[in-house]
């Protein structure tokens, strides 16, 4: 039975596409649930593999077929989509001067508008069609005309970014190249990349089990924890991926943890994908890369893939475009907490809008107030207060903007203890990023764009946008004395912003994937440049592992798949 347990897991592994989006599965939004028919009739062997991952994994019965060929859906968003996003508009708003900046700022907070990103030079804010006129009559002349929309069809993009459930024949193909686990979805073009699970963004409950298979497959080296309970009792569950010397004999220090979250913000969908990104590239290449076997020795990581399972839930279930977690304020129609703004140091601080329920940045009545954001503090303090833990660096995922952010966030005129070596890893990170698939992220403090110093000579500031106070990044690196702590803005620039398109899931988790093993290097004094042979060069090192990993990666794991399945 064992046996026979560990091969359906596998099975479930590679049979994502169609096991996990079956047409009446409760985390797809409703209008995904009366689109599918069957139109062949499946083999026994496949209807026994189905009903045992069913069985297993507790997912409804699929009536979708793998035999079927170019199974076609509608690709027009449904009503309920049209109903409820087709008079949005996402205008961007360039920015040159304080006084432009205070008279925007106001208007978001006296109109309630949900600002979907700023930065120093320009500011995108989500609104109805009809609030435009509204909105540009608070403005000042000068931004009457220094706008531009950046999506034509909001609901459009909101169902595309939705998982395609148009699959396409998986058999072997006719030429002499086989892949046995690799089936095709008609919306991924001929690619190395074989892991499915990645070929689109994936519902909570799919990535729960997703997690417990990687931890029974490789049980030497990864652990399955939560790290608090959200609002609504779910599990804020999360890997711990590491090797822990067993001489006993000698005292232990603390042992040296890298955090790494996303999902903060329910709607960030590529934070999510991006941590499992990371974390499946370590699991699997442990043993196999002495780069990562190193990692894997000298530090634990912690993936958390999201910290809102709440709101990532609901952005899946009611609304795509929901930001703060679920829980009730003191306003009954107005729901949830913006996390990122719910830690308790410098919480609040310098902001009228975070005070307002209806408020997209709301922080709450009080500190913590953020249930996940409390609980997810209260478990870091007892790791390094009661579990023999020192957490040494602290990675918060977001989108979008590609930006590198250290403290401070709540302010620009009080520098870090550690501006320089903040600052220096800093830049390594975008290097390694920008080596990967060439984008470019910027590298600045996170109070820029929020506030920004205009005149280092008479410390004059520009309005904030939203609060910078009570964030993950400045309560880790100040109350922990977490040394090394960022917020890293994915992709893209605008051009989607929380809607990117499924195919930049593996660009953009590589691209991370490289940035964080720079800084584990780094953090063991090699500059994040760790040649696996003496005589190599250590900048042609970097550039080809870089380049390479991800595709060896890959290979080795379907190896280690089909050497487990042969057994």
């Amino acid at each position: 039975m064992r046996i026979l347990t560990n091969c359906c897991a596998l099975f479930t592994l590679v049979s994502f596409a169609e096991a996990a989006y079956p047409h009446n599965h409760p985390s797809l939004p409703a209008f995904y649930q009366q689109q599918s028919s069957p139109s062949r009739t499946r083999s026994v062997f496949s209807r026994l593999r189905d009903g045992l991952i069913r069985s297993i994994w507790s997912i409804p019965s699929c009536t979708a077929e793998r035999g079927a060929t170019n199974i076609k859906f509608d690709s027009t968003p449904p009503s309920t989509l049209l109903a409820r996003y087709g008079g949005d508009v996402v205008l961007r708003f360039a920015i040159s001067s304080p006084e432009e900046a205070a008279a925007l700022s106001e208007a978001v907070h006296i109109l309630f508008l949900d600002v979907w990103e700023f930065n120093a030079d320009w500011v995108d804010i989500r609104l109805a069609k009809d609030v435009v006129p509204s909105l540009l009559g608070l403005l000042p002349p000068s931004l009457q005309h220094a706008h531009t929309p950046l999506m034509h069809d909001l609901a459009q993009a909101i169902f595309e970014s939705y998982p395609s459930l148009t699959i396409e024949d998986p058999s072997p193909p006719a030429h002499d190249e086989i892949r046995p686990f690799s089936p095709i979805l008609h919306t991924i073009p001929d690619t190395d990349e074989t892991n499915i699970f990645f070929r689109n963004y994936q519902p909570l409950s799919v990535i729960i089990p997703w997690m417990r298979l990687l931890r029974s497959l490789f049980p030497t080296h990864v652990r399955m924890i939560n790290v608090g309970v959200s609002y609504e009792g779910r599990d804020i569950p999360a890997l711990r991926v590491g090797v822990h010397p067993s001489n006993a004999e000698t005292p232990s220090s603390p042992r040296k943890t890298i955090i790494i979250t996303g999902g903060s913000h329910a709607r960030e969908w590529i934070s999510t994908s991006t941590v499992n990104y990371i974390a499946y590239s370590f699991i699997t290449a442990y043993g196999k890369s002495k780069e990562i076997t190193r990692l894997l020795e000298e530090f634990d990581w912690v993936f958390v893939p999201t910290m809102n399972p709440d709101g990532y839930i609901y952005t899946w279930e009611t609304d795509r475009l929901w930001r703060k977690n679920r829980q009730q304020t003191s306003l009954r129609f107005c729901r949830g907490v913006d996390l990122d703004h719910s830690y308790s140091f410098k919480w609040n601080h310098d902001s009228s809008a975070a005070n307002n329920p209806c408020s997209e940045s709301f922080a709450g009545e009080g500190p913590f107030q953020g249930v996940e954001a409390r609980r997810f503090a209260n478990w870091a303090r007892n790791e390094t207060a009661n579990n023999n833990v020192s957490i040494v660096a602290f990675v918060d995922l977001h989108s979008y903007s590609q930006q590198i952010l250290y403290p401070y966030s709540y302010t620009c005129s009080k520098a870090p203890p550690a501006l320089e070596n903040l600052e220096e890893l800093a830049i390594g990170l975008a290097k390694a990023i920008r080596t990967t698939k060439g984008e470019e992220y910027t590298v600045t403090a996170a109070c820029e764009g929020s506030v920004e110093l205009k005149d280092q000579q008479d410390k004059r500031f520009w309005p904030r946008i939203e609060s910078g106070g009570g964030s993950a990044l400045d309560w880790f690196y100040h109350e922990l004395n977490v040394k090394y702590s960022y917020q890293i803005k994915l992709r893209d620039t605008g051009g989607y912003g929380f809607l990117l398109p499924s195919k930049n899931i593996v660009p953009t988790g590589l691209e991370a994937f490289n940035a964080i093993k720079y800084m584990g290097h780094f953090l063991l004094g090699n500059k994040g440049i760790e040649g696996e042979e003496g005589s190599r060069d250590a900048s042609a090192t970097l550039g080809a592992e870089m380049q390479g990993d991800d595709d060896e990666n890959n290979e080795e794991a379907n190896i280690e798949l089909r050497r487990r399945w042969r057994r």
